[in-house]
């Protein structure tokens, strides 16, 4: 998952620039080192075989700078070489140092690059691997100095609670990363859980309960095959109310207003204008109204939605009303009727029943645009439905 800039599930990486800082850190010690000793080798009895040694410490860490760069290509073996390396230098510091120079608690062949292979051991695996790498380097240091001494003792504490630190901040970050990864994938799986929702309701529950409808009016056979459409109808409202029904575990994020789709411009007069008839007005300005393609399609079939429910619970004979607005920064489409309204409490009855027509076909049409959809209505008061969408600026010209 850490192997690119991005995990499988668009999230951005949090190991990979941690990679990148590790092999940095070692470029950087690996200088220092070279550097103070470079300072220091007259000090030394046997400046030569430092010197050798400090020029494989270079070379290695030049050659596995690739390695080191990415988890990808770093595995446990690298690391394992590293802390080898280290340790190797040292030991060597008592062989190649003056006994009075060691005595004395001077530093180290690797000095403070023995802090970065602790820190490849954080990144690759946490702060246990750390704290035994951390141990590991320590227990060298004392092995170099030939007892142990305060300066040593101090100097491993605060090797292994950096390694510690880090490594846990590491394991943190990880488990963070895949838990909003699993939080994507969850939202994305409900977002198309309401999409077909919306599709069945809008084709084959419409299809179903008109079928009922007919089927009690002409009574005989056709009143028995609408009375097996309802049961069906009532058994594909429970399935799709039980599949949408969310995870008490994982609450999902607000959704921020986006952008509108992208996709070629359609002007929504002319989606909305098949609905006018004798008892649809359809009101628009003079000028198109344009906004992407899907978009309009969603906003057109939102709508559509709108007017079934109309059909539906306020009869054949109610008026309606299409009210086409245009803001500066949206689009707004009102649907109101002359029917007998209903009050505050039905919408929520409605969708715990398994009636999906305004919590997924309207107002979850409008979510997944970025918009929103206001229902208002009272007894006896019709009812009147606000869809707003959102659009960018200057889309008013361009679409």
């Amino acid at each position: 998952m850490g192997t690119k800039e991005r995990s499988a599930a668009g999230v951005f990486s949090v190991e990979q620039p941690l990679w990148r800082a590790v092999s940095a850190f070692r470029l950087l010690t690996m200088l220092y080192a070279v550097g103070r000793y470079a300072g220091d080798a007259h000090y030394y009895r046997y400046p030569l075989g430092a010197w050798l040694y400090m020029g494989v410490l270079a070379a290695w860490t030049l050659a596995t700078m690739r390695q080191f760069s990415t988890k990808a290509r770093c595995d446990w073996r690298w690391l394992y070489g590293d802390l080898v390396l280290i340790v190797i230098g040292i030991l060597l510091t008592r062989a190649f140092d003056s006994t009075v120079n060691v005595d004395s608690g001077a530093v180290t062949l690797p000095t403070i690059r023995a802090a970065a292979t602790v820190l490849g051991f954080a990144v690759m695996g946490g702060w246990r691997p750390a704290a035994l790498s951390g141990l590991v380097v320590g227990l060298a240091n004392i092995g170099e100095r030939g007892a142990v001494t305060s300066g040593n003792v101090h100097n491993i504490v605060l090797l292994m609670l950096a390694g510690i630190a880090i490594g846990y901040v590491v394991e943190l970050a990880r488990a963070s990363e895949q838990a909003l990864a699993r939080a994507l994938e969850i939202q994305a799986a409900t977002r198309e859980r309401e999409r077909l929702a919306r599709d069945i309701h809008d084709g084959v529950l419409q299809v179903l309960a008109m079928v009922q409808r007919r089927g009690t009016e002409l009574g005989g056979e056709a009143e028995e095959i609408g009375r097996m459409a309802g049961e069906q109808e009532i058994a594909l409202r429970a399935l799709i109310a039980e599949g949408l029904v969310p995870n008490p575990s994982y609450e999902a994020p607000r959704r921020a207003v986006s952008a509108p789709e992208p996709g070629t411009p359609q002007d929504l007069r002319s989606l909305l204008a098949p609905f006018a008839g004798s008892r649809v007005t359809v009101s628009a300005p003079g000028t198109p109204v344009l906004l992407p393609g899907r978009a309009a399609s969603e906003l057109s079939a939102a709508v559509g939605a709108a007017l079934d429910n109309v059909r539906k619970h306020a009869g054949e004979q109610a008026q309606t009303w299409i009210l086409v607005e245009e803001e500066p920064d949206a689009v707004v489409v009102s649907v109101r009727d002359d029917g007998p309204g209903f009050g505050k409490e039905r919408l929520g009855e409605a969708e715990r029943e398994g009636r999906l027509g305004v919590s997924q076909s309207i107002r979850g049409r409008l979510r997944d645009l970025g918009g929103s959809a206001e229902i208002s209505s009272a007894a006896g008061q019709g009812t009147e439905v606000e869809l707003r969408v959102p659009r960018l600026p200057g889309q008013r010209e361009a679409g």
